[in-house]
């Protein structure tokens, strides 16, 4: 079996846990876990940039953000849990077939384009693009970390002042 393929599997058995789990900390896991898996198949794919920026951000900011966010919040009574999804299944009841015709309809219809893609970088260092070549690519990524890191300790400082 092509690893690839095997790394799709994985994918998507970690998107689908992610989805599915009832725990919004596995649910965070789970998206860290997915967004890793996803920079791996794009380091495969010869994205290393992107893969990168997935793997700082999507695998690593926005989960911490998530986990620490879930860690400021109170849990539902399972009561409060069995209701919302008594509530949910009567409200959405119908999204699985609109899913399984959207599929069906999706899978017959065939499009052809003429897309010409631009010829792909010959640097194959992520480091040299980003200093190099992409040097507000990587600004850009350093704002986006210190402002969720930033925002991390502000959210616990104005936790531990509500303790008092």
């Amino acid at each position: 079996m092509n690893l690839n393929i095997l790394i799709l599997i994985i994918l998507i058995t970690a998107a689908l846990w992610a989805a599915m789990t009832r725990s919004l900390l596995r649910a965070a896991i789970g998206l860290a876990l997915m967004s890793i898996v996803l920079a791996i198949l794009m380091f495969r794919l010869n994205s290393g940039l992107a893969a990168v920026f997935e793997l700082s951000v999507c695998a690593g900011l926005i989960p911490v953000l998530f986990v620490s966010t879930i860690s400021l919040t109170h849990p539902l009574t399972k009561e409060e849990v069995l209701q919302h999804m008594k509530d949910r299944i009567r409200r959405f009841w119908y999204l699985p077939f609109i899913t399984v015709v959207l599929g069906i309809a999706l899978s017959l219809i065939t499009v052809k384009l003429n897309i010409k893609l631009p010829p792909p970088e010959t640097e194959k260092d992520v480091r040299a693009v980003l200093w190099n070549q992409r040097p507000l690519y990587l600004t850009g990524q350093i704002i986006i970390l210190l402002v969720g890191a930033f925002s991390v300790v502000i959210l616990f400082k104005e936790a531990g002042k509500d303790e008092r």
